[in-house]
């Protein structure tokens, strides 16, 4: 059930992927999730290092996943603000033996035929059509087309999911694999009604048993409602999804005011590790997507996933009910 040109070529059994999520994306999370059936993915900074030991931080967690799981999984590249970094990372990658990689950000251009040329799948993350045709031409295997509902860093478009996916789709040939608020059976089937070939979840990840991020975020999560998240950044050419707390309604003071020099000297260094790792749930940033509101419990990788794929037979059957009606 729900085999797609996507799970043939990444050799899962679901269309269910894990986003990279930067820091929240550990090891034993990832394997977790490709346990389950999906594709676990490990985050570009797993845990949050400094820059200098970023790459024996990402050694490190690719070999703890081998050790948890025997199916494959992916490693998740950012490479719009460093990519000399963004190469050793790679590099480091190609010497580990990892066979699938997703980038986000930067051109496809820049190390699609590096990861090609070591055999490794290579899935690109875009915020509108033209970007995904690029992609395609570059190479890439699979786009990921992510609205606008997700949580951290979004597209200057600010597309929704609903809106970008069937753009992206119609636009290339290659599959496309929907993000941006998906958490459950009723959003999986959407996406593949939308001509997606599977879904990214991150989110909803998040809250769950194997994530690393500190409790006081996921607690903080569970205490969310449909308006608590809210996009910062703007003003500084970025558009940041997380929860609303002091440190986002500061940030949108100074997005009001125009402020960019006092946005930038609030926002100093290290505000998404103090909240997303150390707990700070007031003066740290908590990348979160809209669907925080929905997420009601923590549980393991593999229950969410169950959940999605049992839940999605009566999501179709109510459909089919309703087209016989």
């Amino acid at each position: 059930m729900w085999k797609t040109r996507v799970t043939g070529m990444l050799g899962i059994q679901y269309p269910i992927l894990e986003g990279g999520m930067t820091m929240a994306g550990n090891a034993e999370l990832a394997a977790a999730v490709s346990n389950a059936g999906g594709l676990g993915v490990i985050g570009s900074n797993p845990g949050w290092v400094p820059v200098d030991k970023r790459v024996e931080n990402l050694r490190k967690h690719i070999r703890r996943v081998k050790e948890l799981t025997s199916k494959p999984f992916g490693v998740n590249f950012t490479v719009f603000a460093m990519a000399e970094l963004a190469e050793k990372l790679i590099d480091t990658a190609v010497e580990e033996g990892v066979k699938v990689a997703i980038v986000t950000g930067g051109s496809p251009k820049l190390f699609t035929k590096t990861l090609k040329d070591a055999g490794i799948v290579v899935m690109h993350l875009v915020g509108n059509s033209k970007h995904a045709k690029t992609a395609e031409a570059a190479g890439v295997d699979v786009v990921i087309a992510e609205g606008y509902e997700a949580g951290g860093i979004n597209s200057p478009d600010e597309l929704t999911t609903f809106v970008l996916v069937p753009y992206v789709v119609d636009a290339v040939t290659i599959p496309v694999v929907a993000a941006g608020g998906i958490c459950d059976s009723r959003g999986f089937v959407a996406a593949l009604a939308l001509g997606a070939e599977g879904v990214q979840i991150g989110s909803r990840f998040v809250a769950t048993k194997e994530c690393s991020v500190h409790e006081s975020f996921k607690q903080a999560i569970l205490r969310a409602s449909d308006t608590d998240t809210l996009i910062t950044q703007r003003c500084l050419g970025g558009r940041v999804r997380c929860l609303r707390n002091e440190y986002a309604n500061k940030m949108s003071e100074y997005e009001k005011l125009g402020d960019m020099d006092g946005m930038r000297l609030f926002l100093g260094h290290g505000k998404a590790r103090e909240g997303q790792m150390l707990g700070d749930t007031e003066g740290g940033e908590m990348s979160i997507g809209q669907v925080a509101g929905r997420i009601v419990e923590i549980k393991s990788a593999k229950e969410i996933i169950e959940e999605i794929i049992n839940g999605s037979t009566s999501v179709t059957a109510r459909c089919i009910e309703l087209q016989n009606s």
